[in-house]
């Protein structure tokens, strides 16, 4: 591994806890979406070094000493983990700015903070967990016990790789489970790191494996039957095809997937406030977020004000080099991504809608970039209001009345976030309350990782974060006593 934490390399996977040689010489080079230089390089593991993490993991989990800790046993190991990422949140930030082009500023909150304080809230969540407890039952007193699920396996994108490993790798590991995480090829650097410091603090051989691979690992980790779950975040398509893999085999499965997230401007929220709340709402990590507000729905009497308003905001958006600390809108994470939303601007316009600014050529002549790009006279049949676009890309609705944006917002095959912003807040309450999403916000979008995140229809199954991302990697065992039923440990 080299020094430079923005010019890391690997020679070797983590398997089971220890550095050993991938079963191919097969190598994966990391390119910066700014510069398109190469940034470091790891091994790309493939189906037998999956073979041997699961193995590893395998055992670990039926005969090692791991799942059989008390939890506090375990929750010691993971402050030690969250002591040591505290000291480097600096660094990590600035790598995964490297990898993937993330604005350096979100980069500090979005990506490492947010991934250092999610191990703080799966502690505290932890610490009131009902690990074991007593009911009355009908035959007596029941007592029921959260066993861990055993072997898991987790899927994390490119896109926030370490605030999405956390909410996965920490509450299976606190709940006794043991861990292989294959990450994105996109982002195997800021991994790999993590697994330096997972190695610190000197876990149980096999319990925690990271495998940085594309679609043939994942595919072998869905598939092998000694994982026993899997927790993905990634697109919908792919959710799919794991979700059916998962079913064949009656296999735990949770998925937090994609999002059209709709904004939804009442008549008399305060466009300014709303249109400087939606520049993070809507364009956050580049556009690149799951929870991306890009569908604004606002009413035919306030479409100009609005739009005047969202254009003035995006196109003073700095576009450029991620680590500029001025910078607001960096590069897409790979060319391909960069020509797939270049292909959306480009339907956009052949099926109707106008761009108020932006567009489809480059605003560089180097680095994988985008023009920030507003849409007006849009129909929510349209692609560019139906599709997940993942690029810095707002499509402007109208609505009739409430009844009528509440029918748009809802008019749609995903289900993971959305706002409404208005002066009433009670009001925004009952909005809410109608809106098929998952998460919400009120004159704002943010995500507390203290409260349980997951979308309706599409977007997901299962929660993140909170006592119920725990709930996420126990099993259920209720035990019955013929007599009295000794006093409950504690």
């Amino acid at each position: 591994m080299t020094e430079n934490p923005v010019h890391r390399s690997y020679d070797e996977l983590f398997v089971g806890g220890c550095w050993r040689k991938p079963a191919t010489a097969e190598r994966l080079t990391v390119v910066s979406p700014h510069s398109e230089e190469p940034i470091g390089h790891v091994p790309l593991a493939g189906p037998d070094d999956v073979d041997a993490a699961v193995a590893a993991a395998r055992q670990a989990f039926d005969h090692g000493p791991w799942p059989r800790w008390d939890p506090q046993e375990r929750m010691d190991k993971i402050e030690e983990l969250a002591a040591i990422y505290a000291l480097h949140l600096d660094e990590m930030s600035a790598l995964i700015t490297a990898e993937m082009g993330s604005p350096r500023r979100f980069s500090r909150l979005g990506q490492t903070a947010g991934a250092a304080s999610l191990m703080h809230l799966t502690l505290a969540a932890a610490r009131d967990f009902p690990w074991a407890e007593r009911r009355r039952g009908v035959l007596g007193e029941v007592h029921v016990r959260r066993a861990p699920v055993g072997v898991v396996g987790a899927i994390v994108p490119w896109n926030v790789p370490q605030f999405l490993i956390m909410p996965k790798l920490i509450p299976a590991l606190i709940a006794g489970c043991t861990v292989v995480v294959k990450p994105a090829p996109e982002t195997p650097l800021d991994a790999l790191w993590l697994a330096e410091m997972i190695e610190q603090i000197g876990l149980p051989e096999g319990v925690v494996s990271m495998l940085p691979g594309g679609p043939d690992a994942g595919e072998a980790l869905v598939r092998h039957p000694g994982v026993d779950k899997i927790a993905f975040t990634g697109s919908s398509a792919t959710g799919r095809r794991i979700a059916a893999l998962c079913g064949e085999q009656l296999k735990r499965v949770s998925l937090e997937l994609g999002g059209k997230s709709a904004a939804i401007i009442l008549d008399d929220a305060d466009v300014d406030k709303t249109v400087a709340g939606l520049k993070t709402a809507g364009l956050m990590n580049n556009g690149q977020a799951c929870v991306a507000q890009t569908r604004i729905l606002v009413s035919e009497r306030r479409h100009d004000d609005v739009v005047d308003a969202l254009a003035e905001m995006m196109s003073a958006l700095r576009v450029g080099d991620p680590a500029d600390e001025a910078t607001d809108i960096g590069p897409l994470v790979a060319r391909r991504q960069q020509h797939r939303v270049q292909d959306y601007i480009r339907c956009g316009t052949t099926e109707g809608a106008r761009i108020v600014l932006g567009g489809q050529d480059s605003p560089a002549e180097r680095g994988w970039y985008v023009r920030p790009t507003l849409f007006i006279d849009a129909t929510n049949d349209m692609r560019i209001a139906r599709e997940e676009i993942f690029g810095p890309v707002l499509t402007v609705l109208t609505y009739r009345d409430e009844d009528d944006a509440v029918r748009i917002a809802n008019d749609s095959d995903y289900g993971l976030a959305g706002s409404v912003w208005t002066a009433d807040a009670a009001h925004g309450l009952d909005v809410a309350a109608r809106v098929r999403a998952g998460t919400y916000g009120i004159n704002m979008y943010s995500l507390d990782t203290s409260a349980p995140f997951g979308g309706f229809k599409q977007s997901g199954i299962g929660r993140e974060f909170g006592p119920e991302g725990l709930e996420e990697y126990v099993e259920l065992q209720t035990v019955l006593c013929k007599g009295e039923m000794p006093p409950l440990s504690s």
